[in-house]
């Protein structure tokens, strides 16, 4: 039986698959994918005190496996900070906590968010659907392999102006086409799937594909 756990990280997947990786919004994605190294996990948390438990739970694992195995993590929090502006007052919080666990320049946390809005854009401007995710997301990433990438793709500044010619050409109507998105089987709260579960029990239910 699919858990409800499972259909958030099959929705994610689905979407790097279509829209990250089928749009080339970011060229490092595909290798990572296809070698397996990328981990989905998702959080129980109903809080940002939970939120971060378990952040720093998934900064120590990704740390724990050597690159080759798990090079990048997607920390999924479906039932926590559904408002952007919560969201991206959280970032704040999981970058302090970087710096307490003496990472900053070792890994990094980017957001992705199903309400993204960059700066001076309309709530449906169709450049925000970029950097929009199924469900309030944490990408967890390694300095290292951001400079190998880099240094593969010598124009990655290059990459976000050519993200929002993507997506202008592309259109509402052909995002929708996409597909991608919250699943329709996903309930709208986590919280009681697991009853022997403390809310935040991510290393329950992680998968690796």
């Amino acid at each position: 039986m699919t858990t409800p756990a499972q259909i958030v990280i099959e929705d994610t997947r689905v979407w790097l698959e279509r829209a990250v990786i089928g749009l080339n919004l970011c060229p490092f994605a595909k290798s990572v994918h296809v070698k397996g190294q990328v981990h989905y996990a998702v959080s129980l948390a109903q809080n940002t005190q939970e939120l971060l438990r378990d952040l720093v739970f998934e900064l120590k694992e990704l740390l724990a496996q050597d690159s080759s195995v798990r090079d990048t993590t997607l920390l999924m929090a479906p039932d926590c900070l559904a408002d952007f502006l919560d969201f991206n007052d959280f970032l704040a919080e999981a970058d302090h906590a970087l710096l307490d666990l003496e990472l900053d320049g070792v890994l990094q946390i980017a957001g992705l968010h199903p309400q993204f809005q960059f700066a001076g854009t309309g709530v449906e401007d169709i450049t925000n659907f970029t950097n929009r995710s199924p469900y309030p997301t944490l990408h967890l990433l390694r300095e290292e392999s951001i400079d190998r990438a880099v240094d593969a793709f010598p124009e990655a500044e290059a990459i976000f102006e050519k993200n929002m010619q993507t997506l202008e050409r592309l259109g509402p109507a052909g995002w929708d086409a996409l597909r991608v998105g919250r699943s329709q089987g996903c309930p709208a709260s986590l919280s009681g799937m697991e009853t022997l579960l403390r809310p935040g029990a991510v290393q329950k239910i992680n998968e690796d594909y």
